[in-house]
């Protein structure tokens, strides 16, 4: 059976000429002027693949997810060898642009074959991953000396409301750092980014969004990773170690910025320099943007939807109190339809006698067992406004300003394992009770 493509650039003249020649392995069934016609005829499901015939530019890594979404594969023709390397960075297959007719129909066929293998139907309430892989993945002719990372991604999610994901999220990540583990530090709420204001550092340039960009052009390494990361030193009360950190938007406005496939890409390429990457995810999680006619459209929310679909664990994170319950009720059976594949851990902040009862905890457990899903409350976090207060006023972390807090060791509980944050903190009990012996 042929494989019906689409065509677009300078040299795609002669290159249908030797296709058709052929008379088999691939049909030409259209050959566009520009990009937007390119993508209009993929949508519309006239093709299985698109050639660009030079000019590759123009191919992304939005491109290439958004194309996967409809089941197009993409393949380049380039006389660059940098230009090759690139796309193959993106996962696209390429040839120069003089390549035989006989082995771009084998590259076309090729490019369908890794297209329906590695793409999987998408939830119809989901618009962040189309089903396929993940761009950062290592691609054929990439090099064997930058291996595949094994970090850990650690989501804090929650709903409206500011039930205090920001402040478990950075604090987590700060006491992943104390353990010894290399940790960065995702901002990708495109609502209200507020990790750099909550580190006390400067927010002038947005790191995420910078991240991004070389992401979605397939420039994205190891060092400019590393470059872009903004390292934050922990003090000497902490113990010694730094945190890399990509600082969120600026403004508002500005979300455009973090495209899904981008975003994607980006963390992917976090897990190769750290054990653990920890995502400040935004709240909201609607698919109404997907009724847009264009498509192609960057969506607000994808940025929290891909954070979702791609972390290993999820913290939901909801505020202790009458409003907050309801609301992370709800937020997760929204998320179990948009993200399916989550398996939140149930995380309640601000748990304090004021707001529940006498016995908070054991109000919530009761409340949460009548009322709550099936997703079992695994830790509660009190409210300690104090310590939260000098950390913020400081710009530093509960581990520095507060750590003997019950707050600070209830957020170290939640990702250090117990017995290593128990060893730890008796040594600094240790050491306090020696200085003040002497």
């Amino acid at each position: 059976m042929s494989i019906p493509v689409v065509t677009i650039g300078a040299g795609q003249a002669e290159l249908v000429g030797s296709l058709e020649r052929l008379h088999g392995p691939v049909t030409v069934v259209r050959r566009c002027s520009e990009l937007a016609e390119l993508i209009a005829a993929c949508q519309t499901g006239l093709a299985r693949a698109a050639v660009v015939a030079g000019g590759t530019a123009d191919i992304t890594a939005t491109l290439v997810d958004r194309l996967a979404t409809v089941g197009v594969a993409l393949v380049g023709l380039s006389d660059d060898d940098a230009e090759r390397s690139r796309l193959e960075g993106l996962g696209v297959l390429s040839a120069r642009e003089g390549v035989a007719a006989s082995e771009l129909a084998g590259m076309i066929a090729e490019a369908v074959e890794r297209a329906a293998l590695t793409s999987a139907p998408a939830p119809l309430s989901s618009f962040a991953v189309p089903g396929a892989r993940p761009l950062a993945e290592p691609a054929q002719g990439e090099s064997s000396e930058e291996p595949a990372g094994e970090g850990e991604i650690i989501a804090f999610w929650g709903p409206i409301g500011s039930p205090g994901r920001t402040t478990l999220a950075v604090n987590c990540a700060a006491e992943l750092v104390a353990e010894g583990r290399r940790v960065v530090l995702v901002d990708a709420d495109t609502y209200g980014a507020s990790v750099a204001a909550m580190l006390g550092l400067l927010d002038d340039s947005a790191g995420l969004a910078q991240a991004c960009r070389l992401a979605d052009q397939g420039l994205l390494d190891r060092q400019s990773l590393e470059r872009i990361a903004t390292p934050v030193i922990m003090g000497p009360a902490a113990g010694v170690g730094t945190l890399r950190v990509l600082t969120g938007l600026t403004r508002a406005d500005r979300w455009p910025e973090i495209r899904a496939a981008a975003l994607g890409a980006v963390l992917e390429r976090c897990r190769e320099i750290a054990d653990s990457v920890i995502v400040d995810a935004g709240f909201c999680l609607e698919a109404d943007e997907e009724l847009s006619f264009d498509t192609m459209a960057p969506r607000r929310n994808a940025a929290t939807l891909r954070s979702l679909e791609v972390a290993d664990r999820v913290f939901a994170v909801g505020a202790a109190d009458p409003v907050g319950m309801p609301r992370l009720v709800r937020a997760l059976g929204e998320l179990e339809q948009a993200v399916p594949q989550a398996s939140p851990a149930v995380v309640f902040n601000k748990v304090r006698p004021g707001s529940v009862g006498r016995f908070p905890e054991r109000a919530l457990r009761e409340a949460w067992d009548r009322f709550g899903p099936a997703h079992p409350i695994t830790a509660m976090i009190p409210f300690d406004g104090a310590a939260a207060d000098a950390a913020l006023l400081g710009g530093s972390v509960l581990l520095e300003a507060a750590p003997e807090s019950g707050i600070r060791n209830s957020i170290a509980r939640l990702v250090c394992e117990p017995a290593q944050h128990d060893r730890r903190f008796a040594r600094r009990k240790t050491k306090a009770g020696v200085g003040a012996e002497r």
